[in-house]
């Protein structure tokens, strides 16, 4: 019965979101006052349902209740109660739902939270969120359904063992808070463009939603990575996976509208170019929905592999694509700015990052969909890897990390270079020589490109401090805006280290180890003390006991694992790993190779953390831009303009 209540809740929620789209966009464009108030009902009705679906579904697992094809696919009767619940959204059906869950409650937090907004106006931004809901939700409802019942019930058939992780278990629900936080931008650009005029008003409203979802984005891909990283066995942090691709193409495309709508807050200029990359940034997200769930890639990620299902959210792209950009066409020629900037400036540095930002999402979306059209229209088969990634990806994203440290000191409409110039060369001097000095110190060499990317990390890193320090000594005041984009850019240059540091010198080996045998490796001796036989709770394994020592001084004690769940059968790696303040030292176990011997995987990965700890710098500091002052105030309203949208008036 409770899977019935279910599929009749999405059913209700997809009624709610059809009246949210009438009542929204229609009232709106009719000024029918007494509609316009039915449509934070419908909003509540709406999310109400969704939260009730997935509640069912989430019983149906907690309760193994196998009559449900879906839980009998992704849950068994051993599956702790953690990874029941994560089963949840384990596969297509379940990720859908949850997907449209996470939109039911953007719509509602924007429905509540923006109050301040003219009603005509929110109205039609909660609108278009509803018409995105009503599309996903027809979706689920004409070829998804979580709730189709299998008759005779079946034994579970078990979670996917590549899913059985804390860090998994969270970072879907992540990423997709981020993926579908792209929406509300795209509302609010929509919404704009309807109402027939873009102003400062517009992009402060729109900023803080934008910046929460990349702070989403950012937490999501990061965890995806630390997963990959200590998981799957081989040490690596990013492998250009499709997928992977998939949620990194929005974030790009995210963090160039960001800094864009930094431009139309402050100057009223990009318009244009700020809608564009509102249409981008959602655009690229459902693309990521498309090859998550079409079957078009092979990935660990991949949850369907059912073309018809494809062929719907390609449909679903193109209607939405294609449908912004002809309202954008037919409003481009009212969205001309006043006013300009000179070749120095904040927003040349912020337009050259931008297009560098736009290249680099570029770069990653030919190497990913490449090799599909190649596939569809006969041409042969090619596989597009890390070599091309690695290389092509540098292009853009070196002249990118310089400018972030210098623009953030540039004024805006026209910058006095002398007067900054000579300081941001001596950061950059001072960058170059403590890299040169320490990489000679710790590693006793360094290759050009080495140098480089340390020097530019160290330089964003001095650069963005400098800024608070500067406001701090002359007794300014330091707005939170200010801060979470000091701290933001800092965590991009700590990024930036750790990427560099880790690639240039990580040593890798592979070797076969016996018990009472041990290997050598960048001075540390690892040695195989003893293995014996572990058990979970729906698996089996062995566990090895690697003792780690330097100099005759103990420095870890591991146990990496090999996992082998009992109904699907599939081998996982749990690596061991210690943790040092410069490096981590990573033991994976591989198979057995008979006469009591087993291949390894040896790793010293030197600043990896750096990797992570950059990534939650960049994410705090997105967080902290939200909290400032100027988006809790409402908008000052201004009749001249249409809805009574208002101008913001803050620095």
């Amino acid at each position: 019965m409770i899977p019935e209540i279910g599929h009749l809740a999405l059913i209700l929620a997809l009624v709610m979101a059809g009246l949210l789209v009438f009542f929204g966009l229609l009232g709106a464009w009719l000024e029918k006052v007494t509609w316009l108030a039915v449509v934070p009902f419908a909003v509540a009705g709406q999310w109400i349902f969704v939260a009730t679906g997935f509640g069912c579904l989430t019983y149906a697992f907690v309760v193994h209740d196998f009559s449900v094809a879906y839980v009998a696919d992704n849950s068994n009767l051993q599956l702790p109660l953690l990874y029941r619940i994560a089963g949840v959204w384990g596969a297509h059906e379940g990720s859908l739902l949850l997907w449209i869950l996470i939109l039911a409650t953007w719509t509602l937090a924007v429905s509540r939270l923006s109050g301040g907004l003219p009603d005509r106006f929110r109205a039609r931004v909660l609108g278009v969120l509803g018409l995105i809901g009503f599309s996903f939700l027809s979706f689920l409802l004409s070829t998804s359904s979580p709730f189709l019942r299998r008759v005779p019930v079946p034994d579970g058939a078990d979670l996917n063992p590549l899913l059985q992780d804390p860090a998994l278990a969270i970072h879907p629900p992540m990423l997709y808070a981020g993926y579908v936080g792209t929406s509300v931008a795209f509302a609010f650009a929509v919404a704009a463009m309807l109402e027939g005029r873009l102003d400062a008003s517009w992009a402060r409203w729109t900023r803080p939603w934008t910046t929460i979802a990349w702070v989403f984005l950012t937490c999501g891909i990061a965890l995806g990575s630390w997963w990959a990283y200590y998981v799957l066995g081989w040490g690596g942090w990013w492998f250009w996976d499709a997928v992977e691709n998939a949620s990194f193409m929005p974030w790009l495309a995210s963090t160039a509208l960001i800094h864009s709508l930094a431009v139309t807050e402050k100057r009223g200029l990009f318009k244009s170019w700020t809608l564009l990359l509102a249409v981008s940034a959602f655009s690229l997200s459902l693309l990521g929905t498309f090859l998550v769930r079409s079957g078009v890639v092979v990935s660990v990620h991949a949850f369907a592999s059912d073309p018809s299902r494809g062929i719907f959210i390609l449909a679903l792209l193109g209607f939405f694509i294609l449908g912004s950009l002809l309202l954008y066409a037919w409003r481009a020629p009212t969205l001309g700015s006043e006013g300009g900037f000179a070749l120095v400036s904040r927003e040349s540095f912020l337009l050259m990052n931008n297009a560098l930002l736009l290249a680099s999402a570029g770069v990653v979306l030919l190497g990913t969909l490449m090799p599909m059209f190649m596939d569809a229209f006969s041409l042969g088969k090619i596989s597009v890897g890390p070599p091309f990634y690695n290389v092509a990806f540098l292009v853009p994203t070196l002249p990118l990390i310089l400018l972030v440290g210098v623009g953030m000191h540039a004024s805006w409409k026209q910058a006095h270079l002398q007067r900054v110039g000579m300081r941001l060369a001596v950061f950059f001097a001072v960058a170059a020589v403590l890299s040169v000095a320490a990489l000679a110190v710790a590693y006793g060499s360094f290759s050009v490109m080495t140098l480089l990317g340390c020097a530019l990390g160290l330089f964003i890193v001095v650069s963005s401090l400098s800024v608070p320090w500067k406001k701090i000594r002359h007794r300014e005041t330091l707005s939170r805006s200010v801060l979470g984009m000091c701290i933001a850019h800092m965590g991009l240059g700590i990024f930036a280290l750790g990427v560099t540091v880790a690639q240039s010198y990580k040593i890798e080996k592979d070797i076969s180890l016996a018990p009472g045998e041990s290997y050598l490796l960048a001075g540390y001796r690892f040695s195989f003390e003893s293995l014996h036989d572990v058990t979970g709770a729906n698996w089996d394994g062995v566990e090895a006991k690697m003792v780690i020592s330097a100099a005759d001084r103990r420095v870890a004690v591991l146990y990496p694992q090999k996992r082998v769940y009992r109904v699907q059968r599939n081998p996982m790696t749990q690596a061991g790993i210690s943790v040092g303040p410069t490096r981590d030292l990573f033991v994976a176990l591989g198979e057995q190779l008979g006469e009591e011997r087993w291949s390894m995987r040896l790793q010293y990965k030197p600043f990896i953390r750096f990797i992570w700890i950059g990534a939650l710098a960049m994410a705090i500091g997105g967080l902290i831009s939200v909290t400032d002052r100027r988006y809790r105030r409402p908008a000052a309203k201004n009749p001249g303009l249409p809805g009574g949208l208002g101008v913001a008036h803050d620095n």
